[in-house]
């Protein structure tokens, strides 16, 4: 049980600086309009992918995993 605690405090931790970045972080780095991300706009439909922000986001989140994994 010990265990479980532990790994809900750490969820907890995790989800409150996800939170934060998220609320906070649009006005520091603008994610989703990065150089390389896809927008077209046309007269009445407009498309947004964002292909680099995935890009960087995946990186980010791979490294936090191997360092919570090792």
């Amino acid at each position: 049980m010990a265990d479980l605690g532990k790994m809900l405090i750490y969820i907890g931790i995790i989800l409150v600086v996800v939170g934060c970045v998220i609320h906070f972080g649009g006005k520091l780095v603008p994610f989703g309009r990065l150089p390389g991300d896809i927008n077209i706009v046309g007269e009445n439909s407009s498309f947004h992918f964002p292909v680099v922000t995935c890009i960087i986001i995946s990186i980010v989140l791979s490294v936090i995993a191997n360092l919570f994994l090792k």
